[in-house]
């Protein structure tokens, strides 16, 4: 039989958190966003679940070509814009919009012959310092794009750095909108400002024609821990389970894994889960990481291995050889562990554990119960 790891993708989950973002920001349209393989979910399995978007964002061309192979024909937007010359010529045959964020960029659609001109989307830099132009030279990018005859409607977009952790006033995101706001001044063209944080969090004080619903879409909480999934009404897309595959006795003094990082301090019973670090389960996740075992709540002892971890049974009397365990996500009797707990005792965020789920765990694509 196979081993009996495996990652679970909830149809039904995403779909109700796109919803959930259309509640946030109900005169806005939404991008689903999908890059990084839809943070790990595989765009396939993600499809039908986020396919009442008013249109998909990613980066990477082959994912915009798979998702007009599933038969999406509405917009597709490159947040990153195109790496290359040519890359506009696949723009131009799929019909993708896609952002402008440097002087290089504009360089190739002047020498870009189309048919069609394009949609783009110019990103101003409001502080986060990633992509766009500054405020200083916005409006001349603008210019320059505007008498372009391959260029068709410009839109106006930018990136908050902090709209996950900050308040909106003097000391978060307010600063930029009012970057933002000033450089866009009676030019024309749809908006779009808001990833999750700033859906969830400032949806009341910002006013934009598109929504960027990301790590939300997946159930991810991008203000954890202040808040958790259930403050948002937010579900987990994806659920890692496994089971026990082998049961150990302790003694005071016996240690657990490599390196004997954990030495039981009285006796114990410990359970061996078929997950490790080349599944993608996070390898400095130390003794006390949070897991469920057939539902119930306890915690992992021990250094995690590349194929197996252990977890403490020592409570759980009527656990052990084939329980069912929940790595995160959606455990049995409606238990739940969110992504984002492991997350942080691993000292990262969700995003990375999503997009960190190795090949070679089987997936396995919950459709909802008609």
């Amino acid at each position: 039989m196979p081993r009996p790891i495996e990652a679970l993708i909830h149809v039904q989950a995403l779909t109700h958190n796109l919803a959930r973002a259309r509640a946030c920001a109900p005169d806005a349209k939404i991008w689903a966003v999908v890059k990084a393989n839809a943070y790990g979910h595989g765009i396939a399995n993600a499809y039908e679940g986020l396919r009442a978007a008013d249109g998909f964002a990613l980066l990477d061309l082959d994912e915009a070509q798979q998702i007009r192979s599933l038969g999406w024909r509405g917009p597709i937007l490159l947040l990153e814009g195109c790496f290359e010359t040519r890359d506009l010529e696949l723009c131009s045959r799929l019909k993708l919009w896609h952002a402008v964020h440097c002087e290089q960029q504009i360089d190739w659609l002047a020498m870009h012959k189309t048919h069609e001109p394009h949609r783009v989307f110019l990103k101003l830099n409001s502080g986060m310092n990633r992509l766009g132009f500054s405020p200083q030279s916005f409006r001349a990018a603008w210019t320059r794009l505007n008498a372009l005859p391959q260029v068709d409607e410009i839109s106006l977009m930018t990136h908050f750095s902090d709209a996950d952790a900050l308040r909106f006033g003097s000391d978060g995101i307010a600063s930029q909108l009012a970057l933002f706001e000033a450089a866009t001044a009676e030019l024309p063209g749809e908006t779009t400002l808001s990833n999750s944080a700033a859906t969830l969090r400032h949806s009341s004080r910002l006013r934009s024609d598109w929504i960027r619903a990301g790590i939300m879409s997946y159930g991810g909480v991008p203000d954890f821990p202040e808040h958790d999934p259930a403050h948002w009404d937010l579900r987990p897309a994806m659920t890692l389970r496994s089971k026990i595959i082998g049961v150990q006795q302790l003694q005071a003094g016996d240690s657990v894994g490599y390196g004997s990082s954990f030495t039981a301090e009285q006796a114990m019973r410990i359970g061996v889960v078929a997950c490790g670090y080349a599944d993608g389960y996070p390898r400095h996740c130390a003794t006390g990481t949070p897991v469920l075992v057939d539902g119930q709540r306890t915690r992992t002892v021990g250094r995690v291995s590349m194929d197996m971890l252990a977890v403490d049974l020592t409570t759980l009397k009527s656990s052990g050889f084939g329980s069912e365990v929940t790595l995160w996500g959606q455990g049995p009797k409606g238990s739940l562990l969110p992504i984002d707990e492991v997350a942080r005792a691993a000292g990262t965020i969700g995003y990375e554990l999503m997009c960190a789920l190795a090949r070679r765990v089987p997936v396995t694509v919950q459709h909802p119960v008609s």
